[in-house]
C-alpha cells in the first residue's frame, strides 16, 4: 500500500467534484483493510467505492480508503439457478455485463446503473421494476470493530426502498468486501412492463425478447434520459421518489389530478420525484456551471468547475419549493459528505 497526500478526489467521484483528500490509499485487498484499520497511525478513516452515489462539499480531512477488492466468480450452479459472487470494488455494469455474456438472467433491467457492486445493497439500488434484493442471495463485510468478515443475509440486511441496514444502524460500521447473486440460467422471468423497456423492444423490432435484448433496451432509455458521467458530472437519480400516505395522497390528487403515481399498497403511494421537480419548473434550469439535466429532473449536473455545496444549495432549494407547491418532501438519496 503506498499512502498519498493532499490528492484530487475530482477523479474519483461522479460529479467531478474537485476536493482534496488529506492522506489517500487504494485498497486490494480485505488483509490492508485489516491492516488500516488495526493501525492506530491513521485516526481518521473515509471509505470510497465507486464514487457514484455522494456528493463531496469540502475537503476530506483524513484517510480516504478507496476500495479496489477485484474479481468475480461461479459459487454453484444447477439446472436453472446459478450462484455467483462479485467482490466490492467491481464495476457494477462491467458486472451486469458478464452475467449477461454467461447467459444469466436477473440483473439486465440493472444495467448501466453507475457505481461498484460493493455499494450495491447499502441501498437497494434498483431501475425499471427491479430491486437489488429480488437477486441478492447474500454479502460478506468487516465489521470495523472486531476486523471479522461476517455474512449478511437478505433478511439481515432489512431491504426497503432505496434502504438497508447499512443506511441505518449498522452505516460506519461494517465495509461491504463481496456480495453475492442468485441468478437463473435457462427459465429466465423477464421484467419488461415498467417504464418505457416494452416501446424500447418494439422500435428495435424485437418480439421475442432475451436476457440481453432487456439489458439493451435498457441501456438504450438510460442513455437516451440520462447523462454520461465522464462528459457531465452527475450522480444519476438524486432524489428518491416520495412514499406518501393515502390520505396525504387524496389531498395531493384532487389539487394535481393528472399527477402519475403508483399504488404501493393499501395504505401507501409513490409518486414520481421527477413530476414533482419538473413541475415546480426546474426542469433543465442552469445556475452558472451547474443545474437541473434538461430531460431528466431527478438529476442534478456539475457542467465543470461547480462547487459540491452549489450542488447541495441547489438540492435544497428544490426540496423547499416542493415542498412549498405540493406539500410533500423529498428526500436525497445521494449520500452528502
Amino acid at each position: 500500500m503506498q499512502i498519498q497526500h493532499n490528492i484530487s478526489l475530482k477523479p474519483y467521484n461522479t460529479f467531478g467534484i474537485d476536493v482534496k483528500a488529506k492522506q489517500f490509499v487504494s485498497v486490494s485487498s480485505i488483509e490492508e483493510l485489516k491492516d488500516i484499520y488495526s493501525s492506530s497511525a491513521y485516526q481518521q478513516k473515509f471509505i470510497l467505492g465507486g464514487g457514484s452515489n455522494i456528493l463531496l462539499t469540502k475537503d476530506i480531512d483524513a484517510l480516504v480508503i478507496h476500495l479496489n477488492l477485484k474479481g468475480k466468480q461461479i459459487i454453484s450452479q444447477s439446472d436453472n439457478k446459478v450462484l455467483v459472487q462479485s467482490l466490492a470494488g467491481e464495476n457494477w455494469h462491467e458486472f451486469v455485463l458478464w452475467t449477461l455474456e454467461n447467459d444469466f438472467g436477473g440483473l439486465e433491467n440493472l444495467s448501466l446503473i453507475p457505481g461498484n457492486v460493493g455499494t450495491s445493497p447499502i441501498q437497494n439500488i434498483g431501475a425499471y421494476g427491479v430491486e437489488l434484493k429480488d437477486v441478492f442471495h447474500s454479502c460478506s463485510a468487516l465489521n470495523l470493530k472486531t476486523l471479522e468478515v461476517e455474512t449478511f443475509t437478505k433478511d439481515s440486511c432489512e431491504f426497503d426502498y432505496r434502504n438497508s441496514i447499512f443506511k441505518q444502524h449498522a452505516k460506519g460500521k461494517y465495509i461491504i468486501t463481496s456480495v453475492m447473486f442468485n441468478l437463473s440460467v435457462k427459465e429466465h422471468t423477464l421484467h419488461t412492463n415498467y417504464g418505457a423497456i416494452n416501446s424500447e423492444l418494439q422500435a428495435m423490432m424485437i418480439t421475442e425478447p432475451t436476457i440481453q435484448d432487456v439489458s439493451k433496451a435498457v441501456i438504450a432509455i438510460r442513455e437516451s434520459k440520462l447523462p454520461n458521467p465522464k462528459e457531465i458530472g452527475n450522480s444519476g437519480s438524486f432524489f428518491k421518489n416520495p412514499i406518501i400516505s393515502k390520505s396525504e395522497f387524496l389531498k395531493f390528487k384532487k389539487n394535481f389530478p393528472d399527477a402519475p403515481h403508483y399504488i404501493v399498497s393499501d395504505e401507501e403511494v409513490k409518486v414520481p420525484a421527477g413530476w414533482l421537480i419538473e413541475h415546480a419548473g426546474f426542469k433543465g434550469k442552469t445556475f452558472d456551471n451547474y443545474g437541473v439535466h434538461k430531460k431528466q429532473a431527478l438529476v442534478l449536473v456539475n457542467y465543470g468547475g461547480a462547487s459540491g455545496n452549489d450542488i447541495l444549495k441547489l438540492s435544497q432549494l428544490i426540496q423547499d419549493t416542493v415542498a412549498r407547491i405540493f406539500d410533500i418532501n423529498i428526500e436525497a438519496e445521494v449520500n452528502i459528505t
